[in-house]
């Protein structure tokens, strides 16, 4: 493995730490640390943002836009966000059923990411 690799995968994980942790924070009733966590997540993002774009310059690739690629990515996050509802309709808002059935759509939008992407043969 490269150096330049191997310091990558450090700050990415880093990043993906705090922003994990901080969403825990702003999420977690019982910690007591909202601010603290906005402020933990937003320097996780900020951390993976420039990691990115650090990334990204040291390819030396000209920027090209995939448009399928875009919409995939694009599905899979509006399905990662309604698994995210139903298990927030769930744990937070006290709806169990209407939780449970959102929370199912999301995942079966989560799978049907597979032939999109591999295509069915």
């Amino acid at each position: 493995m490269k150096k330049s690799a191997f310091i990558n995968l450090m700050v990415g994980t880093v990043g993906g730490l705090l922003f994990a942790l901080g969403m825990c924070m702003c999420l977690l009733p019982e910690w007591n640390a909202f601010n603290i966590g906005v402020v933990c997540t937003a320097v996780g993002a900020a951390v993976l943002l420039i990691q990115g774009i650090v990334a990204w310059a040291r390819s030396g690739r000209k920027v090209r836009i995939n448009w399928k690629l875009t919409g995939k990515i694009l599905f899979g996050v509006f399905g990662a966000l309604v698994l995210g509802v139903g298990m927030c309709m769930i744990m937070v808002w006290k709806l169990m059923l209407p939780g449970i059935a959102v929370g199912i759509v999301g995942i079966l939008l989560l799978l049907m990411l597979i032939p999109m992407f591999l295509g069915l043969k």
